[in-house]
């Protein structure tokens, strides 16, 4: 497993400032591709008491583990960030690769991979990025954002004291805030003076995750509202649709009969009148209290792993996407049905730019997005959801989210029979309905005619995705194209696929001199040393791959976007910023490039050999590696080396090392090594 090691403040700070004065772009996410708001339409929400300037957000998982993440996905518009799952076990060793998106999504990622202190100042960090965004005036209008926690997954971890310190942390943050105001880069002083949030979150998720025992569930929920202090939102899972119904629905109606759910599951996790039973006691227990609560659908599902994309050894893989949404909102629509619309229901499952809005219509708060933002322009197609959402309400000529709802299926007007309005109320609503004020129409009923619309929203959406061809096996499991060409270190077809693919921004572009480079060695005889050459290393293409090996979890999700046969996060060159991510992936070949007092100081491992190089400002550099150190007046006298070596140095290494560097750290580049050298 490679470790994640998040980057400094500074580094964040120095190319957000830079990326966006040279290119329009903020870690890559080119500023045309920003969330744009149309005052046009009010896209605001309630989240249990909190104001969302949208009703979208980047769902817990990969997208909300670093701050750089959390960041783009404000940007793209997303305003409800569900943070990533934390638990007391915060040291796992999860198998790579871990993320197939290939059509529908697997995964056997289900946890954080920082350390619980790590993903605090994380979280804190992200928050302090979003607040300088919004000093820049990013978001202007549309700024109000609502931070969500979520954890997992036993009472006996969440009442560890690690766990509450994290939980605490995030309630009062004032201590973290000062210790990363101080590593604000002088340059930049004046962002220490701005209003940054203490009080990030005081709402939590709780990932139930499959196999937790409704007991549990109950329990884990009641003590942090009662003892924490948070509103709490239950996270279920789609098992709770049983093994007949969910069986029926995923291989006979939708045709995913290669997908099989263990017996186990189903035998381990909550049944529904469990459930029924849960948010019925902590409902009443949340109103009693003065805290928010709700549930959200949902969790990921078991099935057996059958495909050859993971570890050898993997026996089971999480589905997301296109079937999940089907599965999703029939449990939305099973809950409703027997709740009305008396919680909260936040949703996550399958959410694209094409369903995007219906969900919204729905009622549903936050929709939050992992799988598709996954796949092609990443996140940039947040702006796209809710580009498509401020379509459907112009063309409804609705103002607010909540005129949507009411008017987004045409099911507004049965819902007034179902409140049995006098008969003026009822005639003044549906007048509205056609061209006027749905609101002032329905007086203090609009709440009441919401409620059954959405009610009758769900149940009407939940027969059409069942019989839309979009969400069955024989439409989604169509595999993108690929070509038979290998991937090699240099020279792909630059495509830029796995740029966006990757949610931790650790794939980048660079330029490169194309000047082949000779593959020579300096080799000792008699007379002294001697150049031999062997061949030559051309470049094809100016523009090339590189990998940030401190933010590359080699999760794999590059792999399957890239056309070519190959991973880039393995083949391509691989680049450390810090000293701690360079010692912590000691079987992982790369460059770590660092400030010398007089030029730049390049260490270069390959096959687990180190050589160390330093470039100076007369043009000299200092070659070291196993049984030689060597002085070379410039790179195009390497012949005329001094120093000292019991056998043949590779010069071929040396030219690479040092083009690579040139062309990463170049004035004109802008990337995380750049930056940290600023």
């Amino acid at each position: 497993m490679a470790p994640l090691t998040p980057l400094p403040f500074a580094v964040l700070i120095h190319r957000m400032f830079r990326e966006l004065e040279r290119r329009k772009a903020i870690y890559a996410l080119p500023k045309w591709r920003f969330f744009q708001p149309d005052l046009a339409h009010d896209l605001s929400t309630d989240i249990r008491g909190q104001r969302a300037a949208t009703p979208f957000g980047p769902a817990a998982g990969p997208h909300t583990q670093l701050a750089q993440n959390i960041l783009l996905a404000w940007l793209a518009g997303g305003r409800v960030i569900e943070l990533k799952t934390v638990q007391v076990l915060d040291d796992l060793q999860i198998a790579r690769p871990c993320i197939d998106m290939e059509t529908v999504g697997y995964n056997i990622e289900w946890s954080q991979e920082l350390s619980l202190a790590d993903s605090l100042a994380e979280y804190v960090k992200a928050a302090m990025l979003i607040e300088i965004a919004k000093s820049l005036g990013l978001g202007a209008g549309a700024d109000a954002t609502v931070f969500d926690m979520s954890v997992g997954y036993d009472l006996a971890g969440i009442r560890s004291a690690k766990v509450r310190a994290f939980l605490d942390g995030l309630k009062h943050a004032s201590g973290i805030v000062e210790a990363l105001k101080a590593e604000i880069p002088d340059g930049y002083a004046s962002l220490r003076d701005l209003p940054y949030p203490t009080a990030i979150s005081r709402s939590v998720t709780l990932s139930t995750f499959h196999g937790c025992p409704p007991s549990e569930i109950e329990a884990i929920a009641a003590h942090l509202m009662e003892e924490v202090g948070l509103d709490v939102v239950i996270k279920l899972n789609p098992t709770l649709l049983g093994r007949e119904r969910l069986t029926a629905i995923l291989h006979n109606t939708l045709g995913y009969r290669d997908l099989v759910v263990p017996d186990e599951t189903f035998e381990k996790d909550a049944k529904w009148d469990d459930i029924v039973g849960i948010v019925e006691r902590l409902g009443a227990k949340a109103e009693r209290l003065g805290r928010g609560f709700g549930v959200k659908f949902c969790n990921t599902l078991l099935v057996e792993n059958h495909r050859h994309f993971f570890p050898d050894g993997t026996r089971e893989m999480y589905l997301s996407g296109t079937p999940l949404h089907v599965l999703a909102i029939t449990l939305v629509d099973r809950f409703r049905r027997q709740f009305g619309d008396r919680f909260p229901v936040s949703f996550s499952a399958g959410i694209d730019a094409g369903n995007f809005a219906d969900a919204i219509a729905l009622g549903l708060k936050p929709v939050s997005v992992s799988t598709d933002l996954l796949k092609g322009l990443g996140y940039g197609k947040g702006a796209d959801y809710l580009a498509s959402l401020n379509e459907r309400m112009a063309e409804l000529g609705a103002g607010d989210l909540e005129v949507f709802s009411l008017k987004a299926f045409g099911e507004a007007d049965a819902a007034l029979d179902d409140l049995g309005l006098a008969a003026d109320r009822a005639s003044a609503c549906r007048a509205a309905l056609a061209g006027g004020n749905p609101r002032q129409a329905a007086g203090e009923d609009f709440g009441r005619w919401l409620s059954a619309t959405v009610v009758r929203n769900t149940a009407r959406y939940a027969e059409r995705v069942l019989a839309d061809p979009r969400y069955r096996a024989a439409t989604a499991l169509i595999p993108p194209e690929r070509s038979n060409a290998e991937l090699g270190e240099f020279d792909c077809v630059m495509c830029g696929n796995c740029v966006s693919a990757c949610p931790n921004g650790a794939v980048f572009r660079f330029n490169i001199a194309q000047e082949p480079i000779a593959a020579q060695h300096l080799v000792p005889n008699r007379y002294g040393l001697q150049v031999e050459t062997a061949g030559t290393l051309t470049f094809s293409n100016r523009q090339q791959i590189g990998i940030l090996a401190d933010i590359c979890n080699s999760c794999g999700n590059c792999d399957v976007a890239c056309p070519e046969t190959g991973a880039p996060y393995a083949l391509k060159p691989a680049f450390f910023v810090s000293e701690a991510a360079w010692q912590a992936q000691g079987d992982r070949d790369g460059m770590r490039i660092s400030r010398a007092e007089d030029g730049l100081k390049i260490a270069a491992r390959a096959s687990g050999e180190v050589v160390s190089i330093e470039t100076r400002s007369d043009g000299s550099i200092a070659y070291r590696g196993a049984g030689f150190e060597l002085t070379f007046p410039s790179i195009e006298a390497l012949r005329d080396a001094t120093g000292s070596t019991d056998g043949p140095v590779d010069l071929g290494r040396l030219r690479l090392a040092l083009r690579l560097a040139e062309a990463v750290t170049a004035a004109d580049q802008i990337n995380y090594v750049q930056s940290a050298l600023v």
